[in-house]
């Protein structure tokens, strides 16, 4: 079965660096035809990204997004079902790729150059329902703002170029527009990360704050989203600013989300799941 497992997953990395490539290069030759092949790939990628997921879960018997690895693989898993997702509700979006799945492509690819062995048990401390709702306010509330920030990068690029898969694309107001709902909705949900973590801490240390350095970046990528939505709503900020706001903030978000776990000892990596 971890053959299996592995095969699924590398397949999904080449999947997805495939459809990078397509997306790129369909976004500056303006080949439409590059974007349904982009598309194409994503798909299976995105199936062998879950089916390598579940064997992982079914072999070992333990949630798949414990260690940094599995954690990368089920949150680039999640990005990318949100991206699909939205190709499904709003229509012109397709070149959002350009930004998600390069990005999903190197954080996978990583996931795979960390990837241990499966593991059998899980640690006391992590046997919390918490931990559930924690994970999934987190990998939902990143791919969100990684969506928007996407959007962000094609208002920039629309603002500047127009024609050929130009005209697909919505509008800049349009864009603006989704890109604050997507923003409104990761703030939520990385909200709901910071409290759900807090109870899982208090649940498992007796105190809600340890001020362990994920806890601390993670507050502060929920501030620079807070940040943004504050610069939109009370000080009127709109268009081009926070499109480059928004690719700023993301940068912030993939170091807090999982460059600090991967450099820094701390409660997050501090339990280990037997093999």
């Amino acid at each position: 079965m971890v053959q299996y497992e592995m095969n699924l997953f590398w397949t999904a990395v080449a999947c997805y660096g495939i459809s990078s490539f397509c997306y790129i290069f369909g976004l500056l030759a303006r080949k439409e035809a590059l974007f349904n092949c982009a598309l194409s790939f994503v798909v299976v990628g995105f199936c062998g990204n879950l089916a390598s997921v579940i064997l992982r879960w079914v072999a070992g018997g333990v949630p798949p997004f414990i260690a940094i690895s599995e954690s990368l693989a089920s949150g680039v898993l999640i990005a990318v079902f949100v991206y699909l997702i939205a190709q499904l509700v709003l229509r012109g979006l397709e070149s959002a790729g350009v930004l998600v799945m390069p990005v999903c492509f190197v954080l996978l690819g990583w996931a795979g150059s960390l990837a241990k062995s499966i593991g059998s048990t899980i640690p006391p401390a992590l046997q919390s329902t918490w931990l559930w709702t924690h994970i999934f306010a987190a990998t939902t509330g990143f791919s969100c703002v990684l969506f928007a920030s996407a959007l962000g990068l094609l208002f920039l690029l629309k603002e500047k170029k127009s024609g050929g898969l130009y005209e697909r694309v919505p509008g800049l107001q349009r864009l603006d527009e989704l890109s604050y709902r997507f923003i409104s909705g990761g703030f939520v949900f990385l909200g709901l990360m910071m409290v759900s973590g807090a109870l899982w801490s208090n649940q498992v240390k007796g105190n809600y704050w340890n001020w362990d350095p994920v806890e601390v970046w993670s507050m502060i990528s929920w501030l620079v989203y807070g940040i943004y939505l504050h610069l939109r709503i009370t000080m009127g900020w709109r268009n081009r600013r926070l499109a480059v706001y928004s690719l700023v903030a993301m940068g912030i978000m993939i170091l807090s989300y999982w460059g600090i776990p991967f450099v820094s000892s701390n409660f997050h990596t501090g339990f280990r799941i037997e093999h």
